[in-house]
């Protein structure tokens, strides 16, 4: 009986055929998107404007927003620049949207993340990719919780933890603690500006308030990232540490 082994190529499109498919449907999405941006002659300026009188003069616009929010990993919308614009839109009111949908955004990106990683690490194994996994899974609550504390991009980091199979409980309690802060202080930045149209044509007056209030709460997570580092570098110098199991992947 002859044994017919599939070329390479075809072997692995086999194995990732739904991956693929996926991936797929995600370019065209994208390109229809951008695409039709383009065709509008639509600037980045001129988006942003448009959406917030659109989201400002909607009844449902707090509702609108958080979806905005969801869907931006989709459309590889920055998360800052919403969250800005949450600021903008609600002023400090516009805090629980962003936190609502900052959170509904990070496990969508999360689960795109994992549906694309599965099967791509090993649970233990060598080389730097591998470690680096299984020291975040070791510690996965703490580590999640710094990187959003030290303000690392947003998606980034939701992204990889996804790839890299941190499991769902720590990932998610790490981002809902360590991203509310970071929520607060754009929102207020935002909110300090003013309205999107003055801050465009250049006549947006600061409020002193709110803009000390963000940069003080910067600092506050920045210093927080920083005790909360040192304090895993002494747990783990311990000889006889036992090391938490929080990040298991499932």
């Amino acid at each position: 009986m002859e044994n017919h082994v599939l070329p390479v190529g075809r072997s692995f499109i086999r194995r990732n055929r739904t991956k693929l498919a996926v991936l797929a449907g995600w370019f065209v999405l994208l390109a229809g998107f951008y695409g039709l941006l383009r065709l509008n002659d639509l600037t980045l300026g001129d988006g942003v404007v448009a959406v917030s009188n659109w989201l400002g003069e909607s009844p449902f616009g707090s509702l609108l927003f958080i979806l905005i929010y969801v869907v931006g990993p989709l459309l590889f919308f920055p998360a800052t620049l919403i969250s800005l614009l949450g600021g903008f839109l609600f002023g400090p009111w516009g805090i629980p949207y962003v936190i609502v949908g900052s959170n509904a955004s990070a496990l969508v990106a999360y689960s795109i993340g994992r549906f694309y990683g599965k099967g791509m690490l090993r649970k233990h194994g060598d080389g730097i990719l591998q470690r680096y996994a299984d020291r975040l899974r070791r510690n996965s609550f703490q580590t999640v919780l710094i990187m959003h504390l030290v303000f690392l991009p947003y998606e980034l980091v939701n992204y990889s933890c996804g790839l890299l199979q941190i499991g769902w409980k720590p990932f998610l309690a790490g981002t809902a603690l360590g991203s509310v802060v970071a929520t607060i202080s754009i929102v207020m930045l935002g909110a300090s500006f003013g309205t999107v149209e003055a801050l465009l044509v250049g006549e947006a007056r600061i409020n002193p308030a709110t803009l000390i209030t963000s940069a003080l709460l910067i600092s506050g997570s920045i210093a927080l990232s920083y005790y909360l580092r040192k304090r895993e570098e002494r747990h783990e110098s311990r000889p006889n540490a036992i090391r938490p199991q929080s990040g298991d992947l499932e």
